[in-house]
């Protein structure tokens, strides 16, 4: 069964990571995806490794681990844009596309004759979708955009890791490329909106999207405590801001984290601790009570958590319906029994490797279920298929453009 976006044609022109999930997203959505690359190198992404992907026999490839998260289901194109001929073919594209993905610096695609404007006269209806660091306008738009820099420029630094005070204190980024993966989720949200808007009125739009204005929406909480206050707020390390208990504690044998979002959920944490007086006391028996008293709770719960086993709270705080958990590793996580009934990771065959394992889009439609079926490409997989089939160009035209490196 086709997917959502079944009829969607997207010709993706980025690299690296913001660019590539949101065209992945929409790959996964059921859209075609044609990724232009540059011939020969490919995306940077292509290079990011190790790790690389393994073949049967156990012996590395060519293929980046890190351009496979970002890439599947994408037909791979090689294009010079540098070369008119090159700029001439990816006009024929765009006019046979309904949304066009790019994370070139500001300015840059207008070189080529493929800026927007230069590309709306003929095709009215076409979605193209900018992805930059600081954006289309303001005094830094021309800066280019990394995510560990936007981490830090757009505050989500400044309120993660350990409290200055404590060891090992100080600014932290995440553990993940956060700030590219959320703006190419919110690319790929305004791009399903645009569409949208589209059906109705037969017009396409500009979008901009930037790492660092993405990266100040989702301080979310943090940035509206600062907001509302107009003190910034600092590294609790794991603790929340604006709840308690809401962190990790160590266990006689490990740390759990407790999640205690309420005051009924920390009544009932405690009758599972057997300190029910706690939940009495008027210092700690409200949430905003629990959080002016945060210290002293904290060095109570920590006294008593760490007299058992990790495992055991977690089990006691499940059956009493308190949210808790383990701290897993990145194995643990595809060995939990929920990720093996969601079938978090799967496997397709791949050209090199022989199959390559994935983790399943987390988007589950009920009437138009989405389809895994296309492994990340090989470099210029698809320029033949797609310029012949989709550009009608003959065997001897691209043959023609290879011996010439425009392919």
């Amino acid at each position: 069964m086709a997917g959502p976006l079944a009829r969607v044609r997207v010709l993706d022109l980025t690299r690296v990571l913001a660019g590539p999930w949101a065209g992945q997203n929409l790959a996964d959505l059921g859209a075609e995806v044609i990724k232009i690359e540059r011939p020969g190198k490919g995306d940077d992404a292509r290079a990011f490794g190790p790790p690389w992907l393994k073949d049967e026999a156990g012996r590395e490839t060519a293929e980046s681990a890190y351009f496979a998260c970002a890439n599947r289901a994408k037909q791979s194109v090689t294009l010079d844009l540098a070369r008119p001929a090159g700029q001439a073919i990816a006009r024929e594209l765009v006019a046979r596309s309904d949304v066009l993905l790019e994370n070139y610096k500001v300015g840059d695609l207008a070189r080529y004759g493929l800026a927007y404007e230069q590309l709306r006269a003929a095709n009215p209806g076409l979605i193209y979708c900018s992805i930059t660091g600081f954006g289309q306008s303001g005094p830094y738009r021309e800066r280019p955009g990394y995510d560990f820099m936007i981490q830090g420029m757009a505050g989500l630094m400044s309120v993660t890791g350990e409290r200055d005070d404590l060891p090992g204190g100080g600014p932290q980024k995440a553990g993940i490329p956060i700030a590219d993966i959320m703006t190419g989720m919110y690319a790929t949200i305004a791009v399903c909106a645009a569409l949208a808007h589209r059906a109705g009125s037969g017009a396409g739009q500009h979008l901009d999207l930037a790492l660092f204005d993405v990266q100040a929406a989702v301080l979310a909480n943090q940035a509206a405590n600062y907001l509302a206050t107009g003190e910034s707020p600092g590294r609790l390390g794991n603790a929340h801001p604006n709840i308690v208990p809401y962190q990790t504690f160590r266990a006689a044998d490990g740390e759990i984290i407790l999640a205690c979002g309420n005051d009924n959920l920390f009544r009932k944490f405690c009758e599972v601790a057997g300190c029910e007086a706690l939940a009495r006391d008027a210092r700690f028996a409200t949430n905003g009570a629990r959080v002016q008293n945060r210290a002293e709770l904290t060095r109570l719960l920590a006294e008593r958590i760490r007299t058992r086993p990790a495992r055991d709270w977690v089990e006691a705080l499940e059956a009493a319906g308190v949210p808790s958990g383990p701290i897993n590793t990145i194995e643990q996580v595809f060995c939990e029994p929920q990720a093996l009934a969601r079938g978090l990771r799967f496997e397709l065959r791949h050209p090199l490797a022989g199959k390559v394992a994935l983790v399943r889009s987390p988007m589950r439609f009920s009437a138009t279920p989405l389809e895994h079926c296309a492994p990340p490409p090989l470099l210029g997989e698809h320029t033949a298929q797609v310029l012949q089939g989709l550009l009608g160009k003959s065997e001897a035209e691209v043959a023609r453009l290879r011996a010439e490196g425009i392919v």
